[in-house]
């Protein structure tokens, strides 16, 4: 509740964000900050897939914006939540919702955007990508999170510059993504198939679906849960994203 009160509270997050800035001409703060770049680095390989598969259909010259714009909300949203978002998803049912969420994104980055008519409709599109890296990220970034604010030490100077220098290398990897996926059309279904695992261990590790397998069959068998819901969420966001793709191929040809 204490992390819920400090967001409505405008002079704790001015002292939260001006905080640690003054620890710049320690050694100690230089090596922090390259472990939060490196640590961003490592966890952000699902964002970058996502903004992606979020930006594949935009037109050309807007794709570097949607990339740009998508990794500067998740970055964003990043710095917000380390306050916060560690001790919400502790709640329970939250990640349960929050994984319901991140199965519907997934399942509809198989189904192709409608032509694009004019100018309006592809810059409605673009924030629709912006807004799908958004919720995807809140939903995927307690690991990251948790990581980048015990490497921070509370320092939110050094999450918000770790972060933000993070930004361009988030961004290298997901044109990297996107150029593949115009390659290969396969590895469409394998991203759709890595949120889909993601999906199932959000769900998985949700507090009142750990406390419960933990209790009846113990902790060894809560993980091997948390496993094979990965692997259903893998394969059910396939199955309604490949049934969801060709209802609207159909429909399409009718018209």
């Amino acid at each position: 509740m204490n992390s819920i009160a400090q967001m409505s509270d405008p002079a704790g997050w001015i002292s939260m964000i001006s905080s640690g800035w003054s620890d710049m001409g320690r050694t100690e703060f230089w090596i922090a900050l390259a472990k939060i770049m490196w640590i961003n680095i490592l966890l952000s390989g699902d964002n970058a897939v996502v903004i992606a598969m979020a930006c594949r259909g935009l037109p050309p010259r807007q794709r570097l914006w949607g990339m740009v714009l998508g990794a500067g909300v998740a970055v964003g949203l990043r710095v917000i939540f380390t306050g916060v978002v560690a001790s919400l998803m502790l709640l329970p049912y939250l990640k349960i919702v929050g994984g319901l969420a991140l199965f519907y994104i997934a399942a509809k980055l198989l189904v192709p955007d409608d032509p694009e008519e004019d100018g309006t409709e592809a810059v409605e599109h673009l924030w629709r990508a912006v807004r799908i890296v958004a919720i995807a990220d809140i939903i995927m970034s307690l690991d990251n999170v948790i990581a980048i604010a015990a490497a921070a030490g509370g320092n939110m100077a050094l999450v918000v510059i770790g972060l933000a220098i993070s930004i361009p290398l988030i961004v290298a990897g997901a044109a990297l993504i996107m150029s593949l996926l115009d390659r290969f059309p396969i590895l469409i279904w394998a991203g759709a198939a890595l949120l889909g695992w993601i999906v199932g261990e959000v769900i998985a590790t949700d507090p009142v679906s750990v406390g419960f397998l933990t209790a009846s069959y113990g902790a060894k068998v809560a993980h091997q849960v948390a496993i094979g819901a990965a692997i259903a969420g893998a394969v059910l966001v396939l199955v309604v994203g490949g049934v969801w793709r060709r209802s609207k191929a159909v429909v399409e040809s009718e018209t």
